[in-house]
């Protein structure tokens, strides 16, 4: 059965877009949508138009797997951002670095061009939110955008979305293995310790190009301009910090593995992350 168009009921004019980060969860939602789920050839629309926000900051990774998706998909995706990105903004902000209290990241690099690429038009915006989390985010509040979570209407959950993957042979993105989370700026705030350390043993030249970004006045409290808010890059280089960070890291990770294996025989929800869909689905 197919599911109602909950935002503009049988409206034609509505335009469809979804929003793709080069992560796993909008990578598989952009596939339900294809028609490319068995079971769920309903959801298929062939009107759909595919962007990508980009921050001109992004993972090698991330855009070769966009080009894989778009491979996968059949259709082209749109680049938004061709012409301000993120270093435009951070000396427009002052060199004030976002934070998880002033995401101007999001509103400036994804929601803002997307706003002003869709217009004024009826649009149907879909975002990869799963069934199986309780997560908030940036979505735009503007009438003429409505809001669709296809995986949620779908049922599908963690392991659906890594089933949907690898049945579509595009799998996980490569930047997971080792040890990135989610997709989203190679600066990204929402980075954990371990996810900074593991990026600067994989691209140490992103991670001093982070660490210039990041301003230290010792004179002037309101100028202490760090990506993590436990202070500046540099600690992470302390080697006895470092392996703390690195083995506390890895004891998550299992953790999370040991959790994420019970929710998914037992049907229980463990998500209640609070980040940015646009950026890291």
């Amino acid at each position: 059965m197919k599911p109602p168009d909950q935002n503009f009921g049988s409206d034609a004019s509505a335009r469809h877009v979804l929003n793709v980060s080069g992560g796993k969860d909008s990578s598989a939602m952009a596939l339900l949508m294809a028609g490319r789920v068995r079971g769920q050839e309903h959801f298929k629309r062939d009107d759909m138009e595919y962007l990508f926000c980009d921050t001109q900051k992004e993972l090698p990774e991330t855009y070769e797997y966009l080009a894989r998706l778009e491979a996968e998909l059949g259709s082209k995706i749109t680049y938004l951002n061709a012409k301000a990105g993120f270093d435009h903004w951070h000396k427009v902000f002052g060199g004030y670095l976002p934070s998880p209290q002033n995401r101007w990241c999001t509103k400036m690099l994804k929601l803002k061009p997307f706003e002003a690429h869709v217009g004024e038009e009826p649009v149907v915006s879909y975002v990869g939110l799963r069934a199986d989390e309780d997560r908030v985010g940036y979505i735009s509040t503007k009438p003429n955008i409505k809001t669709r979570y296809p995986l949620r209407e779908a049922g599908i959950d963690y392991k659906g979305v890594i089933q949907i993957l690898e049945d579509s042979g595009l799998g996980l993105p490569t930047f997971m293995k080792w040890g990135r989370t989610n997709s989203g700026c190679t600066f990204c705030f929402f980075q954990t310790p371990y996810e900074w350390i593991r990026l600067h043993e994989t691209y140490p030249d992103r991670f001093e190009e982070a660490m210039k970004y990041e301003t230290i006045d010792p004179s002037d409290p309101n100028k202490q301009f760090t990506w993590m808010s436990e202070g500046p890059l540099t600690d992470l280089l302390n080697p006895v910090r470092r392996d703390e960070i690195l083995l506390s890291g890895i004891r998550s990770k299992v953790r999370t593995i040991d959790k994420s294996l019970v929710s998914v025989f037992s049907g229980e929800s463990t998500s209640s992350v609070e980040a940015c869909l646009l950026c890291q689905k």
